[in-house]
């Protein structure tokens, strides 16, 4: 597939994991009714951000892959014809759990999945407590609209796994995202904060020149074991073209944002930005050390 419409779901959440996934379902039906082939949800989108407290009950949350949040949004997919991004929280083994975002295709069924590899452990986002890293590598997954370069959240901030999935010949970078503000940040860190959020996502979507949608979450979730001032999700989800233009952008408020996404653009961008071509593969190294001394 050479063009398509895109949409992403930008919404907020509650308690309740039904009504969660019955109000990203209905939202899936109207994107989709719009024309939109691919449709990308926000992180961990059928319940509250749970990772803002370390809490043993919340694995209760997470479910195997396959299982029924695939069965259900696969079912939709099919009828609608339709390829979704998911993010759930996986339950791999008896204590083994991960940050899975997962592609169904065209006919229902897992495409493929990306367990996120960069695992924040922060105030209000302890991750580690929940999550172990990644193992699948920056593979893209194959669908009926393309090859999908899904990260997730926190991989946002890191060029090398943007720059992997396009050196593995992804069509574009999905990130489903979950990131707010703090009540104690002053305005002008605010503004900081949501200006450097965009400015990394677009500047992968230049530097590999691949069209980008940003899937955030909206709204205030308070800290579901009273702790801290919880977190006011900024929205601001986005879609830009293969030289970072926005395309699309969402404010605070819940809604679907579309885009058309020319994937020839990536052939033509590059030939005249050849940043494959110039790449000196062959003098970085150290890349893959911590830190040189």
């Amino acid at each position: 597939m050479t063009a398509m419409k895109a949409a992403l779901i930008q919404q907020s959440f509650t308690a309740n994991v039904r009504e969660n996934m019955a109000r990203s379902a209905k939202r899936v039906e109207e994107a989709a009714k719009n024309g939109a082939k691919l449709i990308v949800l926000s992180e961990l989108h059928n319940s509250l951000y749970f990772c803002q407290s370390e809490n043993p009950a919340f694995f209760e949350l997470a479910e195997t892959i396959p299982g029924k949040s695939t069965e259900y949004f696969g079912a939709i997919a099919k009828r609608l014809g339709v390829v979704l991004v998911l993010s759930l929280f996986e339950k791999r083994a008896k204590g083994l759990y991960h940050n899975t975002a997962v592609a169904i295709d065209f006919d229902g069924n897992v495409a493929g999945k990306y367990r996120k590899m960069h695992i924040p452990d922060d105030p209000s986002f302890y991750e580690k407590f929940y999550f172990a890293p990644g193992d699948l590598g920056f593979k893209p997954i194959e669908t009926g609209v393309g090859r999908l370069g899904v990260l997730v959240c926190w991989d946002q901030w890191f060029p090398e796994a943007a720059r992997l999935m396009a050196l593995s010949n992804a069509d574009i970078l999905i990130y489903p995202t979950a990131i707010g503000w703090n009540a104690e940040d002053s305005d002008d860190e605010k503004l900081r904060q949501l200006d450097a959020w965009r400015i990394i996502q677009r500047s992968h979507a230049a530097a590999n020149a691949l069209p980008t949608i940003a899937a955030n979450r909206v709204g205030y979730e308070k800290g579901q074991n009273g702790e801290g001032d919880g977190i006011d999700f900024w929205g601001a989800s986005f879609i830009c073209g293969a030289q970072g233009e926005f395309l699309a952008k969402a404010d605070q408020n819940e809604t679907i944002l579309y885009a058309d996404l020319d994937f020839h653009r990536t052939e033509t961008v590059r030939r005249i930005w050849p940043f494959l071509r110039d790449r000196r593969a062959d003098c970085y190294a150290d890349i893959t050390k911590r830190f040189i001394e």
